[in-house]
């Protein structure tokens, strides 16, 4: 198969002359709607005009089905979060001949005098919102946002106040290159009390950066009430976060979150990761989402009710799993859990009582995981923490070391 895929703007396209010589002689052309009415008068007569749209397996069937080229108009550049990648992963032997325009972040840098040698583009379009949180817990200079009707800059904007990020101004494109087109700098309270042209992007500016601590005070945490105790501990909480290798998974399940402190400062270490939170006391979640706001850390994916009465089956499988309450059901938590490990997975618990620290040891040993990592923390007055890491064997290191014992 052979695709001929040109970028256009929101406009009637200037073509070049090879490009409209490309198109008097093939047969076949597909894109958008509004790609067709900026076309459709430089087509041949009696041309076959393929839609693109919902679904998209009838579009490939329609491609599939024809012999011969195939002309593609798609916005802006369709090699930059655009079609031209979608028919790369669909056809990986096609021929792809790509002929880019300006992206419409392009356009509003430009119109706006925005230096974009720092700019990183996401796109939120058709997409959750993890890709933005990302960035923003990165607290990236400066970021180009590629929005869709829900995910539009007010409800970006209402985002980034919601989760404490006041540090960034808003700039708009709205029907860029159309009849409506309108560029505006806004601030973040604004944008949320406005309406916006359909066609829109964004870019964000940040304008100081926001401090966060490499090891977040516990103070800094809204606890349990009366229960001020109810928290993993700062310096027990960064050495966890070391036993759950964070910085090389991809995802992790935090069973017992509490207040979220380990899923929280998880997700500030590692912002690309994927974190899926369980706790059943039903006043955590709130608690959760507070302190979520509270440190900037959007995307956990909270999950409220007894452990041992969630189906897993729907959740991506973990590649570490922390147990930070088991409510003395530890033997039912792995008989839970162990259909969703797989090879690579490792398991860390924070224990107190000596007797959970056996019984992790032998539903370990039960499951063919083996400890590679133990240590008890003893943090002033407070009773000591034991830390324990089990994996697989073919996870071992080739240098193991146990490390006992440390008193703060």
């Amino acid at each position: 198969m052979t695709f001929y895929v040109i970028g256009i703007g929101n406009k009637e396209p200037n073509f070049t002359v090879k490009q409209q010589q490309d198109i008097l002689d093939t047969h076949v052309f597909s894109g958008g709607k509004r790609h067709y009415e900026l076309v459709k008068g430089y087509l041949p007569k009696n041309h076959q005009w393929i839609p693109i749209q919902s679904p998209m397996q009838e579009v490939f069937t329609a491609y599939e089905e024809t012999s011969g080229t195939i002309v593609i108009f798609a916005s802006g550049n369709p090699l930059f979060y655009g079609f031209s990648n979608t028919l790369k992963n669909k056809y990986p032997d096609a021929e792809i001949v790509t002929t880019p325009y300006f992206s419409s972040i392009q356009l509003l840098a430009n119109a706006m005098h925005i230096n974009s040698s720092h700019l990183q583009t996401i796109s939120v379009h058709g997409r959750t919102w993890k890709a933005l949180d990302v960035v923003l817990i990165q607290q990236k200079e400066c970021i180009g946002v590629l929005t869709d009707t829900d995910k539009n800059p007010a409800t970006i904007a209402k985002r980034l106040l919601e989760y404490g990020y006041d540090n960034y101004k808003i700039f708009v494109g709205e029907d860029i290159e159309g009849t409506e087109e309108k560029f505006q700098e806004l601030s973040l309270p604004e944008a949320p009390m406005m309406r916006f042209h359909p066609l829109n992007c964004v870019i964000l500016k940040k304008t100081t950066h926001r401090q966060i601590d490499f090891g977040i005070r516990d103070t800094d945490f809204k606890g349990l009430p009366g229960r001020p105790k109810m928290i993993t501990k700062m310096p027990v909480r960064l050495m966890t976060l070391h036993y759950l290798n964070i910085l090389n998974i991809n995802t992790l399940w935090d069973i017992g979150f509490c207040t979220g402190s380990v899923s929280i400062e998880a997700k500030l270490k590692n912002p690309d990761i994927t974190v899926v939170a369980f706790e059943k006391r039903p006043e955590c979640e709130a608690i959760m989402i507070e302190n979520q706001k509270r440190l900037g850390v959007p995307g956990i994916q909270v999950v409220m009710g007894d452990f041992l009465e969630q189906d897993l089956s729907t959740l991506p499988k973990p590649d570490t799993i922390f147990i930070g309450g088991h409510g003395g059901k530890l033997e039912q938590l792995f008989l839970k859990m162990t259909p969703f490990l797989h090879q690579g997975t490792s398991i860390v618990i924070n224990a107190v009582k000596q007797s959970s620290i056996l019984v992790f040891k032998e539903q370990c040993a039960k499951i063919g995981y083996t400890i590679i990592q133990e240590n008890t923390i003893t943090l002033d007055t407070n009773n000591p923490i034991t830390i324990v890491k089990a994996v697989t064997p073919s996870r071992f290191p080739k240098t193991l070391k146990v490390y006992k014992t440390l008193k703060v």
